[in-house]
């Protein structure tokens, strides 16, 4: 029975990262998946945005670094992954909508971002053909960007697999044992495994997996759908969120990848809680009749395909990271609310700090914003 370091549960978007990070400072990790590949439950259905946009210091700093570590990824390790700094725009059609972004934006400048307001004349050269109408500004950040989630996962997986991760797919965790606060070992449906720490990273289920030991969490999976268009000539630049509310959806959003194709996403109002990963017959109407009204030249572009995923949500919107009280060996990486994608890279280095107990001063302050033991009460703006 082999021991290990660290055992993370989940192989997506946050656990294949975190157990990079730790493999680099020379860990032993096991990674126990019950899908039959990496990366096959939501990370393979997020749509590629990444930015550092948010309203909290944590988030923002978090996603700062996942940006650097993603334009950059080419370069330091030679995959190519998509990536495009075409930048996120929220337009703003009326005044309530521009006050907001307006003071939000104050507080992403207090920490750092290169964020600005742009005029409709000058947003509708970023976006050639937005509707003008009413339209009076966006915010526009031009670092934040765009990558291939399937291309990222496959280059931090193969990555991590060269540094001796070890993985186990097709194995569901059913048990953690736990004896005066302290890790004993992790039962699987296939074997036992011994290890001195356990990180959670199990999206979906990170709830049920928590509570194996002995520790509740209040993680919901909420569905959303997606859709993909053919792949055309580049004739517009940023993500496009447009905030205004409509019958069954609270927000939408849309950008243009790296090979050209469109791809959208709706928040559904009011939220669909649960896992369902059937794709609905209402999802393209409503999308295509709200991406028509902000984007009429969309209307030329052919879909190719839609599916559904899950936003593992907290009743605050951000994360829940750190080690956990009842059991300290026992580190929570969940409740990414539908961005563990964008918040992944820089994610898994601030976790692997967590396991090797080196977080810095600013570490300290990020987790603030994800302290497990919270009272839920804040919520983050236009998560």
């Amino acid at each position: 029975m082999k021991a290990y370091d660290v055992i993370v549960i989940g192989a997506g978007s946050i656990g294949i990262p975190i157990a990079l990070n730790l493999a680099e400072q020379k860990l032993s990790v096991l990674v126990l998946d019950s899908e039959h590949a990496p990366s096959q439950e939501n990370n393979k259905k997020a749509i590629g945005g990444v930015r550092a946009t948010h309203s909290d210091y944590g988030k923002i700093t978090v996603s700062q670094r996942s940006i650097e570590i993603l334009k950059s990824w080419k370069e330091n390790h030679g995959d190519d992954l998509g990536w495009l700094s075409n930048g996120y725009s929220y337009p703003a059609y009326t005044p309530e909508d521009e006050k907001k972004l307006k003071d939000l934006m104050q507080v992403q400048l207090s920490f750092g971002l290169n964020i600005k307001w742009v005029m409709p004349e000058a947003y509708n050269e970023l976006v050639p053909g937005i509707m003008m109408d009413e339209l009076r500004g966006s915010t526009y950040s031009p670092e934040d960007g765009s990558c291939s989630p399937l291309l990222t996962a496959m280059a931090f997986y193969f990555n991590a697999k060269r540094l001796g991760v070890k993985f186990q797919f097709c194995e569901k965790v059913t048990g953690i044992a736990v004896n005066e606060k302290t890790i004993q070992e992790v039962k699987t449906d296939k074997g036992t495994y011994h290890c001195r720490m356990v990180v959670n990273a199990a999206g979906n289920n990170a709830r049920s997996i928590s509570q194996l030991a002995g520790i509740d969490i209040p993680v919901t999976p909420d569905n959303h759908e997606a859709g993909i268009t053919e792949p055309v000539e580049r004739f517009f630049g940023p993500m496009v969120v447009d905030m205004r509310k409509r019958p069954g959806s609270a927000n939408f959003y849309f950008y243009q990848n790296h090979e050209g194709q469109v791809v959208f996403c709706i928040t559904p109002d009011p939220s669909i809680w649960g896992v369902d990963n059937r794709s609905t017959s209402e999802f393209l109407p409503m999308c295509s009749k709200r991406m028509l009204e902000i984007y009429p030249r969309l209307k030329f572009l052919k879909v190719r395909r839609t599916w559904r995923g899950q936003y593992p949500m907290t009743p605050d919107g951000f994360p829940i990271v750190g080690r956990m009280k009842e059991c300290p060996d026992f580190i929570n990486a969940v409740g990414m609310c539908g961005q563990g994608f964008m918040l992944g890279p820089g994610m898994g280095e601030l976790v692997a700090r967590i396991c090797l107990d080196t977080l810095t001063e600013s570490d300290h302050r990020v987790l603030q914003s994800f302290n497990p033991y919270r009272d839920f009460s804040g919520m983050e703006v236009f998560k």
